[in-house]
């Protein structure tokens, strides 16, 4: 038996991917996006006590519902403490850019616990590790279930593509060494959970991934 059970939300806004874990116990939130309500009604057919809220990076698109989960679970944030304080501010999460005019400004409260990328997590008997893979973002990092043979890669590694890198903070090669240092040292067998598009393995990604052929 899958020690796990994975769902994926696709939010209306910049198509982010939400996932949730559950296990016999309790769910973890991943990048809790803009679809509040379908988030909401899923942790409620779960019906499980939320263990945490993993945040890969903390551009807006993936930060959108974090209050509303707190205000329902209380569950604790993990966040990367390099963008500890984009949380807060508009203007580093992106929403508060004048391209988004139309959007209200997203502002979550801090985050009770910065990732510590020496530690192997256990929370709630959801095993993972958090490794830096920075350069869409300066605090980007992937989540490793190895339980799962599964990692959460953020806006890093996607599905024959890699994240962008011309917003602030990001950095091309920075980009393409955390892939192929974090990510491509993975067992070709892992299945790639991105924040956005579909889902791959590390395996097809060294081979088809144009930026690495």
């Amino acid at each position: 038996r899958r020690s796990s059970d994975l769902r994926r939300i696709l939010n209306p806004v910049a198509q982010e991917n939400t996932y949730i874990l559950e296990n016999d116990t309790a769910c973890l939130v991943i990048d809790p996006g803009s679809d509040t309500s379908a988030i909401l009604a899923e942790l409620k057919a779960i019906d499980k006590p939320v263990a945490a809220i993993l945040l890969t990076h903390t551009h807006y698109d993936h930060i959108m519902s974090v209050e509303a989960v707190r205000q329902a679970y209380n569950p604790p944030v993990y966040v990367t403490e390099a963008e500890k304080d984009w949380l807060m501010s508009p203007i580093d999460n992106l929403s508060g850019l004048p391209r988004h005019d139309d959007m209200e400004d997203v502002i979550v409260n801090p985050a009770e616990h910065y990732f510590d990328f020496t530690e192997d997590y256990n929370i709630k008997n959801f095993q993972f590790k958090v490794v830096p893979t920075p350069g869409h973002s300066i605090g980007g990092v992937s989540f490793i279930f190895d339980r799962e043979e599964t990692v959460f890669s953020g806006d890093a590694l996607f599905k024959e593509t890699i994240g962008r890198w011309d917003l602030p903070t990001g950095n091309h090669e920075q980009l393409l060494t955390s892939i192929q240092e974090q990510l491509f040292t993975l067992p070709n067998h892992y299945k790639v959970f991105p924040g956005h598009g579909w889902d791959t393995t590390i395996g097809h990604e060294k081979v088809f991934n144009p930026y690495f052929s």
